[in-house]
């Protein structure tokens, strides 16, 4: 058969006529002859081989022909039918191709054979991948959308069979088939066939599964194949651009090519050839693209992390998009830059020019840490950590690197944060330097280091090497040049020579020494010419004389010799230089003019050279060190403030950060480690889980070998946390330590240890015991025996005969006991009794001795075990009152001890002791006795009011709800067994009682008796005559009333804290001491005194909210107290009475917003919480923002413009909603009528420029420009409308762009022309159709809310109780308390549905929903 098969473009060009000797299917095979021609093709391909397919080309030629309507059955035999052609086409060609004999027919045949089998199988496979996989372009699946099934045909699995068709081309291609071409150049259309069957495969979007493994590497080690051996380099480039662009699953396939194409195949050319495909491509067009930008990025990611060498040498084609528009394409050159720094341009046997290309990398890295686009800044702190994981940072860029990440900590973009709280995490585990990094450490061996290093110059300079070097041996250096010289000197012309010679003028033993001076200095040409002119001068004289050759210059006087002029000057040389020897023992050369020669001792000059650069060394590194400890501290300061934002994986990221850190022992890491503690209580389950996390990483990891060393190295660490703990923050690290005894971390080793340290079994300090027996109080809330069953022990040390040695550990232990109280509510449904002990248990007789003894003790930490033994009797004691009844008894009797001279009163008993007599006695007492005895005995009464109140509301009326309870349901057992009477009963009252039953109306009726019980009991009887308590309050009284007299802070601070205390009791008493605590709250000196007396007056505030409700506006006045401990204070207990809705809201709220400029940060970081808290509240800053405006504008008591255009900004940052918007334009406009000076014009226009309006609110300014437009001629308040109409203009639509330049023309001409110049149909003032008595109402209202002025401070005949408001009784059933303000009451009907409208609450507050008062530190 002599004819060329031609690989067609199309499969139905085989049909066609073609040139000459052309293969054309003759006769294509109708649907029903395939079956019985595939058979004669099956038996030809049994007896003949391979090369059946020379005849029965058109029969599997028919069947891809007629391919959609073939039966599957059929087309599935001539895969297989083909698949055996190929491999068994692949068998036989060695051998032929290796014979000699082959001649041209056979050559030809062979060729043929290849691509007719190669071309049927290529298009048959991608018939059926088309069948398939129908839609011509696929995109990968979406998450959650169903998987494409490949039996596309019934019956036929098309998946199990592709790797089988594409190991038969591997197998047939891998061979050398080049030569059955002529010149071995394969034709371009045989390899694109192949090709094409290949891309169509990588087309399936489950290409890159699991399940389509053997295909994918099938396909890529076929495309290997042929890029490698048959010319299809530039093809594959081009094409995979091709399929990234549209298909975009397709980047980690070609990624796993391309590198595979490079490792196993050679082809290293192809990373430049799809680089440089990439490179080219417009920045513009990538700009516009989606999909495909993004598969680039991700293909040029994925292959620097694999092949980073490879892709080195062309990185240049893709700087250009560098500076393009697309971020996602300069995050992947970014990433291959910092890929190939991480991988290859690393270690320090880097050539030049390898560090060069680092160090630019780095540089364009850095750059980008300020790239315009937060991605790309996120992505560039991403990549720097992989750097300094991977420990390829230059210790050089350390210093540069950090001080970009710490700028980044302040970036506005939250994953920017993150990623640089991550990198800073990466620089601490991977730093160089060392695993202890403190400034404060580091400082002293530095300052050491440094001057020791200074120390060693100072010395090298003073020994500096002295160079002892013969004259010979510097002649003969010189010699050389020196000749040259003469020789150059003695070729100049005679009379060129005597114009340049030197004149001599001196003696000729002075011009010698000028000629060796000359010579020493190197300046040999002047040191020839002299010595010539000498020669010359004197021919006589002995120095410039050569011995031996005085015939020989007689006979050439005239012209002197190279030998003559060299040996005179070395006569010369030598004498000067050997006299100069002769006395200081050889030549000197380390003068500041010349460089110091090598010393003539080998070994010293060089063994400390060597120490000098050690030295140099080693204070470097402590210098970068330093450094970076510094870096690292400074960071701390800007994390830690991270720990409450509201993104959790920043928190987390923090939290993480400020462990890593304390590991490697940052002195300041302790504050981020403290300040986290608080998020354990997070509603977060992540931050929370964060927390404990920490804290086990900390503290749970001890080291030792045995398990004793390892609790107690648990231990320590555990006590360590106690260390200067607050309240606050232990009970912060109880919830920790609670999870890890909850959860078993704690071997009972370490519970043993504890009890050891506690009884002082174990040698431990007093903060050890105290930390242990906490540590035993925080395990017993896990499991409440620990403490239960070693009461006696606890009490006995830590509340026996020894307690007054250590009254912290006594409270300590006083915390610990009180674990076993009874906690919270009781459950629902069950009428347990709550748990007491009995009266006469030792832990009451021990809390009694203590109390009393402990009295007369200066102990300062007796204040604060006294108040926590008294909440333990009363939580634990079955007659408390009893019990702290005789505690006041005994205490008072031990002062009037101390204050008889005599000690008669003393020998009377506690028993008989008359409470008159007490109160008789007490003048004399107050005036005589120490004042911590007065402030003991203060706090003492004030502890038993206090918990007395909180008994009877608490104990005693759940008791009785208890004993109710059990009540009824033995009645109900009780009818339960007289049913018949019972049901006569209930039919014959079944009227009102059934109602009552069906409302709940008859537990509720029991419950309001009970609790009008408690309330009888607390305002007619606790402070009555016959009373314990009722003794102490003329006391209380004398010290609160004479503060001159009793001057002590203490004393009056405790004073203070009783009377609030005995206030809590009763409504009546409260009401008639009003006067007296704001009294104090306003003119006490002591910021001690003030802070206490208003977080008092927080707690009445609560309890009853009707008498405190008059004197709100002296609460406000102290946001402006000088101290500002005051100011802490009292922004805290505002704080929480405005959001419990406790507090009506009113204008004065300024006073909170003022404090957003305070000179304390901590103040200013809680009023900024106050008014993110408040925004929560639906338009409570919208009701607000008009009033606060007008106070703080106010010229006589508002704050300077500066601040309140902060203050502004901060506030309308909170107005987000439409409707509001257009609310407040319409009322800052309308106060503009009302503004008098010319800095209120200002800033209401100020606040206008800060809302972000569109056109209703433009519609909304233009109906009010009569309020504002004879304002404009100030030129602040036109720029402020200016900015404004800018902001408009941003982003609006044609039309509302038409409205805004139509305003602005009138603004502009309101302000150039003024009012009275504009053109009769433009604009004209109308009349204030405001009524006149709404700024009356409002100036009143505002005089009346001023009760506490200035001249109220320092005249105290003017501090007139306010007269409380008369108010009905509260109905049953009411609303719950809202804020009600009183800004907008002018614009009620207008914008009456955004006003949230409420009354402070009448009800009097149980004292379990008041706070609990803390003391002030004094």
């Amino acid at each position: 058969m002599s004819f060329d098969f031609n690989i067609p473009l199309s499969v139905r060009d085989l049909v066609k006529s073609g040139g000459i000797n052309q293969y054309v299917v003759q006769d294509v095979s109708s649907v029903r002859q395939l079956g019985a021609q595939i058979s004669g093709f099956r038996a030809a391909l049994r007896s003949k081989g391979p090369l059946c397919i020379l005849e029965h080309f058109d029969t599997p030629y028919s069947v891809l022909y007629h391919f959609q309507s073939a039966e599957t059955p059929l087309k599935e035999e001539t895969l297989e039918l083909l698949v055996q052609v190929v491999s068994r086409l692949s068998s036989a060609l060695p051998a032929q191709l290796d014979d000699a004999s082959l001649d041209s027919a056979q050559r030809r045949d062979l060729l043929n054979t290849v691509k007719m089998s190669c071309f049927l199988l290529s298009k048959l496979a991608e018939s059926f991948e088309n069948d398939a996989f129908k839609p011509g372009i696929v995109t990968a699946t979406s998450k959650g959308s169903k998987k494409v099934k490949s039996k596309g045909i019934a019956g036929f699995d098309w998946e199990s069979e592709r790797e089988g068709v594409l190991q038969a081309l591997i197998q047939l291609l891998q061979l050398d088939i080049r030569r059955l071409w002529n010149m071995s150049l394969v034709e371009e259309e045989f390899t694109s066939c192949v090709t094409c069957c290949c891309y169509k495969l990588l087309e399936n979007p489950a290409i890159n599964q699991v399940k389509s493994k053997g295909t994918r590497d099938g396909v890529i080690h076929l495309l290997g194949v042929l890029v490698k051996k048959y010319n299809h380099l530039l093809g594959a480039s081009v094409k995979i651009i091709q399929l990234l662009q549209h298909f975009e699953h397709l980047a980690p396939v070609c990624v796993q090519a391309v590198s595979l194409w490079v490792s196993e195949y050679g082809v290293r050319s192809i990373v430049g050839e799809v680089m440089r495909e990439i490179g080219q491509k417009s920045p513009e067009e990538l700009s516009r693209e989606g999909s495909g930008v993004r598969a680039y990025a991700a293909f040029l990611t994925e292959l620097a992390a694999c092949i980073p060498a490879a892709m080195l040498p062309s990185i240049s084609v893709l700087l250009d998009h560098l500076d393009g528009e697309s971020y996602t394409m300069r995050m992947a050159v970014l990433e291959v830059m910092g890929e190939m720094v991480s991988q290859v341009l690393s270690g320090e046997e880097l050539e030049e020019s390898g560090r060069d290309a680092r160090d630019q990398f780095l540089d364009t890295l850095q750059e980008h840490l300020h790239d315009t686009n937060s991605f790309v800044r996120s992505r560039m702190l991403q990549t720097f950590t992989r750097i300094v994981n991977k420990k390829a940072l230059p210790l050089a860029r350390f210093r540069d690197v950090l001080t970009l990440t710490v700028g980044r900590l302040v970036d506005k973009s939250v994953n920017v944060c993150k990623n640089a709280i991550q990198l800073l995490a990466a620089f601490m585990a991977n730093n160089p330097f060392t695993w202890k990094l403190s400034s404060a450490d580091l400082k002293a061996p530095l300052q050491k280091e440094v001057d020791k290093l200074k120390e060693m110059k100072d010395k090298a300079k003073e020994q500096a090497p002295v160079a002892v070097i013969e004259a010979w041996e510097l002649w003969e250096a010189m010699e050389p040049e020196l000749l040259q010289t003469v020789q150059s000197e003695l070729q100049k012309g005679m009379e060129e020579r005597e114009g340049e010679e030197e004149r001599v003028e001196e003696t000729a033993l002075a011009a010698a020494e000028n000629i060796a001076h000359l010579l020493r200095n190197n300046k040999y040409r002047q040191a020839v010419s002299l010595t010539l002119a000498c020669m010359k001068t004197f021919p006589e004289d002995d120095l410039f004389v050569v011995s031996g050759g005085e015939e020989e210059e007689e006979d050439e006087e005239d012209k002197p010799t190279e030998e003559a002029v060299m040996a005179v000057m070395a006569l010369i040389f030598k004498a000067a230089t050997g006299s100069q020897s002769s006395e200081s023992g050889g030549v000197e050369t380390g003068s500041p003019q010349d460089p110091p020669l090598p010393s003539s001792k080998p070994g010293d000059p060089s063994a400390a050279a060597e120490l000098l650069s050690k030295q140099e060394m080693l204070v470097q590194y402590l210098r970068d060190t330093h450094d970076f400890a510094v870096k690292i501290e400074e960071a701390i300061a800007v994390i830690s403030t991270m720990l409450y934002w509201k993104t959790t994986s920043v928190v987390q990221e923090a939290i993480d950060f400020f462990v890593t850190v304390s590991e490697f022992g940052v002195s300041q890491a302790l504050v981020g480690v403290r300040r986290m503690l608080p998020l354990v209580w997070s509603k977060d389950a992540g931050v929370k889980e964060a927390v404990v996390e920490a804290y086990r990483r900390l503290y749970l990891n001890p080291a030792g070998d045995s398990q004793r060393a390892k609790a107690q190295s648990l231990v320590q660490n555990l006590s360590m946390l106690m260390v200067d703990a607050s309240l606050g923050t232990i009970e912060c690290l109880e919830e920790i330590i609670f999870d890890f005894f909850q959860k078993k971390e704690l071997p009972p080793a370490v519970l043993q240890l504890l009890w050891e340290r506690f009884t002082g079994k174990l040698s431990s300090s007093s903060l050890e015991r105290r930390a242990a027996v906490l540590l035993l109080g925080m395990a017993a809330r896990a499991e409440r025996e620990i403490v239960f069953s070693n009461l006696d022990t606890l009490v006995s040390v830590g509340l026996g005969e020894k307690v007054q040695e250590d009254f912290q550990l006594a409270r300590d232990t006083c915390i610990t006991i009180g674990k076993i109280a009874d906690s919270g509510k009781p459950k629902p449904g069950k009428s347990s009794k709550p748990f007491r002990l009995p009266q006469d248990h030792q832990l009451f007789t021990c809390l009694t001795d203590a109390i009393t003894t402990g009295l007369l003790s200066q102990d300062l930490y007796w204040l604060s075990f006294s108040e926590h033994a008294v909440s333990l009797l009363y939580r634990l004691s079955e007659s408390p009152d009893r019990t702290c009844a005789h505690i006041l008894r005994r205490c008072s009797a031990l002062l009037l001890e101390e204050l008889s001279k005599e000690g008669e009163a003393s020998s009377q008993s506690d028993n008989s002791l008359e409470e008159k007599d007490l109160s008789q006695s007490q003048p004399s007492v107050s005036g005589s006795l120490p004042s911590y005895l007065l402030s003991h005995l203060l706090s003492l009464v004030g502890c038993v009011g206090f918990h007395q109140v909180e008994h009877l509301e608490r104990s005693v009326s759940a008791e009785l709800r208890r004993r109710r309870v059990e009540k009824e349901e033995q009645e109900e057992e009780r009818g339960g067994r007289g049913k018949a009477g019972a049901a006569t009963r209930r039919k014959s009252k079944a009227g009102d009682d059934t109602l009552d039953e069906e409302m709940g109306l008859v537990g509720a009726s029991a419950e309001d008796t009970e609790a009008e019980l408690i309330r009888r009991i607390c305002e007619t009887e606790l402070l009555s005559g016959e009373q314990m308590l009722s003794s102490f309050v003329p006391l209380i009284l004398q010290v609160c009333n004479n503060p001159g007299k009793y001057s002590d802070p203490q004393l009056t601070t405790t004073a203070c804290l009783a009377l609030s205390k005995y206030m809590m009791i009763s409504s009546e008493f409260c009401d008639s001491h009003l006067r007296l605590l704001f009294t104090m709250l306003e003119k006490s000196a002591l910021p001690s005194v003030r802070s206490n007396t208003i977080i008092a007056l927080g707690d009445l505030t609560i309890r009853f909210p009707n008498l405190i409700e008059p004197w709100t506006p002296h609460l406000y006045a102290r946001l402006r107290d000088d101290a500002p401990s005051v100011r802490k204070t009292a922004v805290i207990v505002m704080t929480h009475l405005i959001l419990k809705d406790m507090v009506k809201v009113k204008g004065q709220v300024s006073e909170m917003a003022v404090l957003l400029m305070d000179s304390e940060q901590e103040i200013m970081a809680l009023a900024f919480n106050f008014f993110n808290e408040l925004a929560a509240k639906d338009n409570a800053i919208y009701n607000l923002l008009p009033d606060i405006i007008s106070r703080l504008s106010d010229p006589e008591n508002g704050v300077e413009e500066e601040p309140f255009h902060t203050i502004m900004k901060q506030l309308f940052s909170y107005i987000t909603k439409d409707k509001q918007t257009e609310s407040l334009v319409e009322k800052l406009c309308q106060r503009f009528r009302t503004a008098r000076t010319e800095r209120q014009w200002r800033d209401l226009a100020y606040c206008l420029s800060l809302l972000s309006f569109a056109e209703r609110g433009l519609r909304k300014m233009q109906e009010n420009f009569e309020c504002f437009g004879d304002k404009l001629g100030e030129e602040a308040v036109y720029q402020s409308f200016i900015t404004t109409m800018g902001k408009i203009r941003r982003g609006a639509k044609p039309e509302i762009k038409a409205l805004v330049d139509e305003f602005e023309h009138k603004l502009t001409a309101c302000h150039t022309r003024g009012m009275e110049n504009l053109e009769p149909g433009e604009s004209q003032p109308a009349p204030i159709s405001t009524p006149a008595s709404k700024p009356d109402k409002r100036g009143a209202r505002g005089a009346r809310s001023q009760a506490l002025s200035t001249q109220n401070r320092n005249d105290d005949s003017d501090f007139v109780t306010p007269r409380p408001r008369r108010t009905r009784k509260p109905a049953p059933r009411r609303q719950r308390a809202a804020i009600t303000f009183s800004s907008d009451e002018e614009d009620e009907e207008s914008a009456g549905e955004l006003e949230v409208e409420s009354e402070t609450p009448k009800v009097q507050t149980p004292i379990q929903r008041s706070s609990r008062r803390t003391r002030t530190k004094q």
